[in-house]
């Protein structure tokens, strides 16, 4: 590689490390955080409860990322938010890097996949677990590659990667069922095209066989966790929840009205024209895997990193392709071979120049100085700082956005929350956590009654919603702090009557209006 490729090869990298390395902005974070910093306080002795609502305190709460949890904390521990980041940053990093692994292309077009990957997958990425499971199945990946060039040896690693896997997060089911789908589609080449098998290097029966028990043997390791068959069962009563898919916005299908759906549809685009293009390979079981998880994204927004890992072998092949047609046109093979890497480093330079230091400074300050970082988000900050100041002014039983929980969990530890990301699938007889929280909070008009049902006495919400108008207006709720993000209610009396809500929200609403309409 000459001195040009290798500074190109460099720039490549930076522009990886600038896409991956991303603030702490992740809402649950926080609570992944104080579970972490809870479990090195305890000892790792793990809670059979829910330790951190008022709401659900008798929820046998399965944490099904304990692990991956444990080193958060581990972390924060010894290098603060800073730590953590990096921490995130790497995974994401060996991810994409581990999974683009089974491409063919050299290193420059590698890391060019890479980037185009990761800017289509800009939204999914920053503090989330989920990058362990990214990271597990680009490993998967990687050895079915290898597997497929002989090195069957390997399947004997499954069994492991699976029994870590499902201590660390409990996306490990998205590696098997990678797992199960390469297996059923090439058994399923081999039995109605056995010559198509024999051409696009489908493996051989014994092959599948061992790749099966491997992964039966991965799939029961994965009991080994400190809640058994309880996990599973949590995992699937996720995953079955209908009023939390219709509802979560992570879990509607792909729509050009967000971010991430526009970049998905613009990065899928990108791979069908350049497969039309220059694509002459005939690879069933790869199409067929590429075909499921392109299904399953377009299905639910959650599940585009999955197949952006997945695909983007597949985008380094075709970058590869392309740039060779490219360098065999006429006018530019009469150009020197070294001023191609030459401009593509100055243009790569410009380009890092350009975004570079201000990215990096916003995510430096998150990590050195993350209360000051918060102050330029939507996060209430600075109506955490106030809180600690008047905490002896306010209730014992907070409502806030949903959002805000894991936020709270990490800023105000002490603290009691109504609902975070552990919760929407969380149900005790009448208590339906999430769907009350919905009625609440997102509701018009607010099914007051939830108040009532969990004793709530004071309120963070963001200001001018519906339910911070409503609360403005209804008897014996004060407001006790206001800034350009939220405010803070709380309810004199301190405790619920249930007289307090014999009005309609209608009514509390109409009063809210007038009230406005006078003081303007």
């Amino acid at each position: 590689m000459t001195r040009e490729q290798t500074a190109f090869t460099a720039l490549l990298a930076l522009v990886v490390a600038n896409l991956v390395l991303q603030p702490l902005t992740e809402p649950d974070f926080g609570w992944h955080l104080r579970a972490g910093l809870d479990l090195l306080s305890q000892g790792g002795r793990l809670p059979a409860l829910d330790p951190y609502s008022h709401t659900m305190p008798d929820w046998p709460w399965v944490e099904h990322a304990w692990l991956t949890d444990l080193l958060i904390g581990l972390l924060y521990q010894a290098g603060g938010p800073l730590a953590a980041m990096l921490f995130f940053s790497a995974v994401t990093a060996a991810a994409w890097l581990m999974a683009v692994r089974s491409s063919e292309a050299n290193a420059p077009v590698q890391l060019s996949a890479c980037a185009l990957s990761l800017w289509a997958a800009l939204p999914f990425l920053g503090a989330r677990t989920q990058m362990v499971t990214l990271l597990g199945l680009a490993l998967l990946m990687w050895g079915w590659h290898r597997v497929r060039a002989g090195e069957v040896r390997l399947v004997r690693w499954i069994p492991f990667l699976f029994l870590v896997w499902a201590n660390l997060h409990g996306g490990f089911t998205a590696g098997l069922f990678y797992l199960a789908l390469v297996i059923a589609l090439s058994w399923l080449v081999r039995l109605m095209a056995p010559d198509l098998a024999h051409r696009t290097g489908v493996v051989d029966p014994s092959t599948l066989w061992r790749l099966l028990l491997a992964t039966g043997t991965g799939a029961i390791v994965t009991l080994v966790n400190p809640y058994g068959w309880n996990l599973h069962k949590e995992i699937f009563d996720s995953l079955s929840d209908s009023f939390m898919i219709q509802t979560l916005r992570e879990w509607h299908p792909v729509s050009l009205e967000t971010l991430a759906g526009r970049l998905f549809v613009g990065y899928v685009a990108g791979l069908a024209l350049a497969m039309m293009l220059w694509y002459r390979r005939v690879e069933p079981v790869q199409w067929g895997v590429l075909a499921v998880f392109l299904v399953l994204a377009g299905r639910h927004l959650r599940n585009i990193p999955l197949f952006l890992i997945v695909s983007v072998p597949l985008a380094a092949d075709l970058l590869h392709e392309a740039l060779r047609r490219f360098a065999a046109l006429p006018f530019v093979n009469a150009v020197s071979s070294t001023r191609w890497p030459r401009a593509g480093t100055l243009a790569l330079g410009l380009v890092l120049l350009y975004i570079g230091p201000d990215h990096i400074q916003h995510v430096w300050r998150f990590g050195v100085t993350p209360a000051a970082a918060f102050r330029q988000t939507s996060y209430p900050i600075e109506a955490v700082e106030w809180i600690r100041e008047h905490r002896h002014q306010l209730g014992d039983r907070l409502l806030h956005d949903y959002q805000y929980g894991g936020f709270l969990l990490w800023w105000l530890p002490q603290e009691k929350i109504f609902i975070d990301g552990r919760m929407p699938a969380w149900r005790i007889g009448d208590r339906w956590i999430f769907k009350d929280y919905v009625e609440v909070r997102e509701t018009d008009p607010p099914r007051l009654s939830i108040l009532d049902k969990y004793g709530v006495d004071w309120a963070l919400l963001k200001r001018d919603t519906l339910l911070a108008q409503i609360l403005g207006a209804l008897p014996g709720w004060r407001k006790a702090y206001e800034d350009t993000k939220v405010v803070i209610y709380m309810h004199d009396a301190r405790r619920l009557d249930g007289a307090i809500y014999s009005r309609t929200a209608e009514e509390a609403r109409g009063e809210s209006r007038r009230a406005t309409g006078a003081s303007e």
